[in-house]
């Protein structure tokens, strides 16, 4: 969904709003969606990596601009707004943040999360860890991402009889794009979906964050090459100079 509000940053709309406005319009529309029995708000990001993607192959843009909200998950796309765009981002929306911020909403409103992604071991140590973190946190459930296409129509329908007020869906880009796009409309028992890339991989303990000074100066690309870079160089070294290319050229 291109909302015309909204600043084009790098090519694709993006919303303005901070950690805290995102984490609690995630939980009042959480709230406000129970029983109605509609397709969830669809939330998104976007960093240097998803503006090339989303620059070189249009599909993939495509299944960005059926999203409601896309936010900033990048240091780079909030400067660039900072000089560009008509209007500027207040802060990064890391959904590594982002979790932490809702789960304390969450806690407080008795709002469940359901966690589908990353590797079995993987998504139940992220269980684990945020359960130790808030005690008070609902889970409706959760399941690994390796969904074989004869499994989809069973997982949906998993979901939707668990009823979570918000689905953390973390199988990569753009593949986690392409599930919502097939299945948004069937996914009449979840209020909210945020696409989490990543995620849990983080909370699980597998990977580590880098540095706040890293994260600040928006070199946190760096700290993960580190961490992984027969996987994260050569994506890296391609898509960083098209994406600061996409930024000073498709900003405004």
């Amino acid at each position: 969904m291109t909302d015309l509000s909204k600043p084009i940053i790098g090519g694709l709309p993006i919303t303005v709003e901070d950690l805290d406005g995102a984490a609690r319009r995630m939980i009042d529309h959480a709230v406000a969606a129970r029983g109605m029995d509609q397709p969830p708000l669809y939330s998104t990001s976007a960093n240097g990596q998803v503006l090339s993607m989303c620059a070189l192959e249009p599909g993939v843009k495509a299944l960005f601009e059926q999203a409601d909200i896309i936010h900033a998950d990048g240091e780079p796309l909030v400067r660039a707004s900072r000089i560009l765009a008509k209007s500027k981002l207040p802060e990064r929306v890391a959904t590594t943040d982002l979790v932490h911020n809702t789960a304390r909403m969450a806690e407080a409103e008795q709002v469940s999360f359901y966690f589908l992604g990353a590797s079995q071991d993987e998504i139940e140590r992220a269980v684990a860890n945020m359960k130790a973190l808030y005690p008070k946190l609902i889970f409706a459930g959760f399941r690994n991402g390796y969904v074989k296409p004869e499994e989809e129509d069973a997982v949906i329908e998993a979901v939707n009889a668990a009823q979570p007020d918000i689905l953390w869906l973390g199988m990569g880009v753009p593949r986690e794009q392409d599930f919502v796009s097939r299945n948004k409309a069937r996914l009449t028992g979840v209020g909210v979906i945020k696409t989490s890339g990543g995620l849990f991989n983080f909370l699980s303990g597998k990977n580590k964050r880098a540095p706040q000074w890293m994260q600040k100066s928006g070199l946190e690309w760096v700290y993960r090459i580190g961490q992984e870079p027969k996987r994260l160089f050569w994506r890296y070294v391609t898509t960083n100079p098209h994406a600061v290319w996409l930024l000073l050229t498709k900003t405004h």
